[in-house]
């Protein structure tokens, strides 16, 4: 078990915004869990997190969605995500962005299909 306190600064001010505790468990052994280990497995999980579930959630609205029976919102939540990919591989930074140049042009947005 592995205990993290992480406190958030405000860069302007430099003053503590909040302070909170998180708590990870693990199954390596204590022999194979080094600090260093766990804080990279800790890392590439917020990664993946910032980089496909908020951007699912925040900039494409997937919580919003009234989406909720049958296979919907499996199949709504992989074309999201085929999206977002098809942004990033034609060099895309900023998904938002890049959706609203999409929606404005759909000439652009096929253009990135090869279509």
């Amino acid at each position: 078990m592995i205990r993290i306190e992480r406190t958030v600064d405000d860069l302007k001010t430099e003053d503590a915004l909040s302070t909170e505790t998180a708590y990870y468990v693990t199954s390596l052994e204590e022999t194979r869990a080094s600090k260093a280990k766990l804080l990279g497995f800790i890392r590439q999980h917020w990664e993946i997190e910032t980089a496909l579930h908020w951007v699912r959630d925040a900039t494409i609205g997937e919580d919003r969605s009234k989406v909720r029976s049958g296979s919907a919102p499996r199949a709504l939540a992989a074309l999201r995500n085929l999206v977002t990919s098809i942004l990033r591989l034609a060099g895309v930074t900023n998904i938002a962005k890049g959706l609203r140049s999409g929606s404005r042009n759909p000439a652009r947005a096929l253009a990135l299909l090869a279509l």
